[in-house]
């Protein structure tokens, strides 16, 4: 199984070994609509693929992988790291930084970082967008907080630094993903679902949708940016793929923490001789450590209609 060379907020990751095997088994094009950390697309057995998300870094990103030979790929990591002096315990250990593994290596790198995030912000503010600045923001993925990535509204990254740095799993999570993602035949769209242009889709395909959680707080709903009138247009959306013969699944999570999903709860209810509801067992403990009850109950589902 392929992982993700990015730590993305919901990735699917360790919900595969339980959703792969409910997939179809003949598809021809695959949808990753919101494709985020692209766990789910770069594993799935298809004759092609169209990975998207409204996050066009990402998207681009995932390009440089494509376009690029991993060798080069690589080849710039290390030459940024060496550039900016950043950390490389893979090779030096942690004494030669006077740091050790339990307090990471945040202090070390910190003005390093800053420096490296300052000098991406200026390229992005020069509107100088090529294949080195999206390796730039590899490298800054790595070495930022939780390797989680995050803009503001200026489109400046503003995450501060993290205690980890290019470690051996972390090149071997790359390398993996550039070897398969070149084999794959697939293209990146960066479109709003709304946008998206079902036309093409056959009953041969599959559109796979992991949308934002409504009643989860991650990252990406803190700004609004996923409400109620995107969660009932998502289940219109996903009605119109049903009634042309669309296979599809959507991830989602009933209830959470004392909440519950009333939309989709009643959207579930209202078609229930359409779609099925399958219960997953999870629970998201890893993704968010401020979170002070791991333990209470996530409901966690995969809702077909096939």
């Amino acid at each position: 199984m392929i992982q993700s060379p990015l730590n993305y907020t919901g990735g699917k990751f360790k919900l595969l070994p339980q959703i792969l095997p409910l997939f179809p088994k003949d598809i021809d094009v695959f949808v990753d609509l919101f494709c985020g950390g692209c766990n789910v697309g770069i594993n799935v057995d298809c004759n092609a693929v169209i990975y998207n998300d409204l996050n066009e870094n990402l998207l681009y990103l995932y390009n440089t992988f494509k376009n690029l030979d991993k060798e080069s790929i690589l080849e710039w990591v290390y030459q940024i790291i060496d550039k900016y002096e950043l950390s490389l315990v893979s090779k030096n250990g942690y004494d030669y930084y006077g740091c050790e593994s339990g307090k990471g290596l945040g202090e070390y790198n910190r003005d390093k970082f800053l420096k490296l995030r300052a000098d991406f912000n200026e390229k992005h503010a020069k509107e100088n967008f090529d294949y080195y600045y999206y390796v730039m923001l590899y490298v800054i993925i790595v070495y930022a907080f939780n390797n989680q990535i995050r803009f503001n509204s200026n489109g400046d990254f503003n995450l501060p630094v993290g205690k980890r740095d290019f470690n051996k799993k972390m090149e071997e999570k790359l390398s993996d993903f550039i070897d398969k993602i070149h084999q794959q035949n697939c293209k990146f769209t960066c479109l709003d679902f709304r946008e998206f242009d079902t036309s093409t889709l056959t009953p041969n395909d599959f559109v796979y949708v992991d949308p934002p959680y409504l009643i989860t707080c991650a990252t990406y709903n803190e700004q609004g940016g996923w409400d109620e009138t995107a969660e009932k247009d998502l289940l219109a959306f996903l009605d119109g793929l049903h009634s042309k013969n669309i296979r599809f699944a959507l991830s989602n999570v009933l209830r959470s923490k004392g909440k519950e999903n009333k939309i989709l709860i009643e959207w579930l209810e209202k078609n229930q001789n359409k779609y099925k509801i399958i219960h997953l067992d999870y629970s998201y403990s890893n993704s968010n450590y401020q979170t002070k009850n791991k333990t209470s109950i996530t409901e966690e589902v995969l809702i077909i209609n096939y």
